[in-house]
Order: structure tokens, then sequence, then C-alpha cells
């Protein structure tokens, strides 16, 4: 192994890291604990390994979970009732290991690593539990460097690499094999639906690639990175210093606001949390206004209502007393925040990823893709 988890402290320091790169979405840090904390009880070794460790001829998956990150409504047990699902009756094996299963069963080969699809408190953790359950590897890296709400943010999409065919398993047992789709778009609307269909979400195994071609396209080092950032913060508050800051020099990244979060409008669409969170500036920042729109994750801003920094660069919003991140599932109105930002991925800043999947004007708005760099240089103190 490269670097493993061997105790509580390691889980909970690699759920801070993975909240940091989450940009507000990659699920809920409560459940990614708990599978990890689950395994280790179990006597799993969990951990990851480098990705040129691994032989170029071993089948690979990329491996998810895939709906929206919104809160359960009301009506969430009638629509069980009505299915005639038993609410405790959710299959017990991971959804994810099945999936694998599936999809290798439909190859007729066996899968030898898996891949995070994305950066995210549950979403990484998922996939890191599974090949340990599985008795496989897990490399060091994912597919987007932060989390993603759909697959077109990725690095596959970006690469022109197809990901089906696909498994997909729900927590009730319902299993799909989708072999072929039209376009990228098609599969993350059929895998999206099944999501939807299921009342909560599905697991899903997809991109089946030799290891050569997952080198090609992986983002390395990224679940190194995500313990890295947690064990700064706590030491930061072990020591008595800033939490935010000690991550932020791990990442090179920028404190971009502080504030108080003032507002909050969301709506469950399509499979998806969409919102937008108005945040007051306190501090420095007093007297000036912050916008984030969400699709599950952070990807347009607004400094007083001028656009400003925008996916495929990273936003997070994290609690200035301890550098853990925000989910937009829980934050709420009087939420004190720090708002800091990351660069993304150079293949993501391409013009053609920019224009069909990951900046501004793919979701929906009329605004400029402008690098971080160029909107929060080094000399106005960002770090």
């Amino acid at each position: 192994m490269h670097r493993r988890l061997e105790s509580v402290a390691d889980c909970e320091d690699f759920i801070v890291g993975c909240l940091f790169m989450g940009t507000g979405g990659g699920g809920d840090p409560a459940n990614g604990l708990e599978v990890l904390t689950a395994a280790l009880r179990d006597g799993l070794e969990l951990g990851w390994r480098d990705a040129e460790s691994i032989a170029d001829d071993v089948l690979t998956a990329m491996v998810y979970e895939i709906g929206s990150i919104a809160p359960r409504t009301d009506g969430h047990a009638e629509l069980l009732r009505e299915l005639h699902l038993d609410p405790d009756g959710a299959v017990q094996d991971d959804t994810i290991c099945l999936a694998v299963r599936e999809l290798s069963q439909h190859l007729g080969q066996e899968i030898g690593c898996v891949v995070a699809a994305e950066l995210g408190a549950s979403n990484t953790p998922g996939p890191v539990v599974a090949a340990a359950r599985l008795g496989i590897s897990i490399v060091d890296g994912d597919y987007a460097g932060r989390a993603v709400p759909e697959e077109m943010q990725g690095t596959p999409f970006a690469y022109g690499i197809s990901s089906d065919p696909f498994a997909a398993v729900d927590c009730w047992g319902n299993t799909v094999i989708v072999t072929k789709t039209a376009n990228p778009y098609m599969l993350e609307r059929i895998a999206r639906h099944l999501a939807i269909a299921s009342i909560d979400s599905a697991a899903v195994a997809s991109t089946p690639l030799p290891a050569r071609d997952m080198k090609r396209v992986l983002v390395p080092g990224t679940l190194c990175l995500c313990l890295e950032i947690g064990g700064a913060c706590r030491r930061a508050i072990e020591a008595g210093n800033d939490p935010v800051q000690a991550a932020l020099r791990v990442v090179d990244g920028w404190r971009l606001f502080d504030g108080v979060v003032a507002d909050k409008s969301w709506i469950d669409s399509g499979g998806f949390m969409d919102g937008t969170l108005k945040i007051e500036g306190t501090g420095a920042w007093e007297g000036h206004s912050l916008r984030a729109w969400f699709k599950n994750e952070i990807h347009v801003t607004w400094l007083d209502d001028q656009p400003w920094v925008c996916s495929p660069d990273l936003v997070t919003l994290v609690d200035p007393s301890s550098g853990r991140g925000f989910t937009n599932t829980v934050i709420a109105v009087g939420d004190e925040v720090a708002v800091v930002g990351m660069r993304g991925l150079e293949v993501m800043r391409q013009p053609a990823a920019l224009l069909n999947g990951s900046g501004p004007v793919y979701f929906g708005f009329d605004v400029p893709y402008v690098p971080i760099e160029q909107l929060v240089p080094r000399a106005s103190g960002a770090h």
C-alpha cells in the first residue's frame, strides 16, 4: 500500500480533506466516516496504491454513487409505500461492490483496480472501502480533482474516453447493465434517471480501462492530498493556529472571502440539488457580499453582483474555526464561513471542456471563465 488509514483519527483527517476538496458536494461526511470506521472494525486494510505500481494490463473501473444531495422530503416515506418497498429492506452488501462485480461479469474479465470518480466526504470513502472488501486495489487519485455533479466534469470526458458499458445497483438490489450509450450526455442522463427511480441514489461502476489508459487520465495523488489537508487542519487546531490557512498552504489556494450565510434557496431538480447561497461579508469583507450558485457543488460565484470565481476552479465554504467544509445539504443561514478557492485542472480549462462540460456557460450562465489566479493574484494577500 502507498498509504493506509490505520485509525479513526486517520479516517477523520481523510474526511476533512475530502470536504475541503468537495466544493459543497461529494456526499454526507457522517456516512463516509461510518463506512470507513466500520471497515476498520471489520479488520479491513484501508489504503491506496500509487498508480505507477498498477500493472498496465490490469482492468480498472471508475466507481461512484450518483444522485441528488438534497435533503429528503416528507413524501419520501409515502413513495416507498407506493412502491411496496420496506425502508429496512435495503440490500446489506455494499452497492459499489455489487456494481463492480456486475460489470466484471458482463465484461467476462476480472476488474483488478478501481478509481474514485471524485473527491467527496462520502463518494471517496465508498470506493476506498469497496476496494478493500473486494480485495483489489484503489489508486491514489481520481478522475475530477474535486467533487462534480456530472460525467462531463470528469477527465475521461475531457480526454474523449467513453465510460460505457456501466453497471448500476441501488440499495434495493435493482441491477442494470447499460452496454452502450449514444454519448456521455446520454450516459449521464440514463444513470441519473436510475438514481431518481431508486428514490435516493445508485452505485455505478463504469469506464473500464486497462491501467495504462487509466494512468493517462488520472488526477494523481489526490487521496494522499485529502489526508494531508485533514492532518494539517488538525495539527493547526492543536497548536492554536488557523486551520484554514494551514489547509491552504497544502493546496496552494486562496482565502477568498469571510462572512455569514444570509440566505439559502434550493430545489431538488432532475436528480440534483440546485440552489444559491448569499453570504454577507465580515471582517475585512464587511460591506461586501458573495453569491454562490450550486448544482450539488458550487460552480459560479459573484462578488458584489459581479461574476467572480467559477468552475472548473474550486470554491468551498469552510468553518473558519476547524477548516471543515460545509456540504450544500446542511449549510444554513447564520453559519459563519471562510470561502476558499483553488485552481482547477488544466485539462478542464481548455476551451472545448469549458464549453461542453466544465465552465459557467455549460451550466447556463452568460459568464466568461477567468482563471482564479487572474482574479485573485497573490499580491492581494490571498493566502
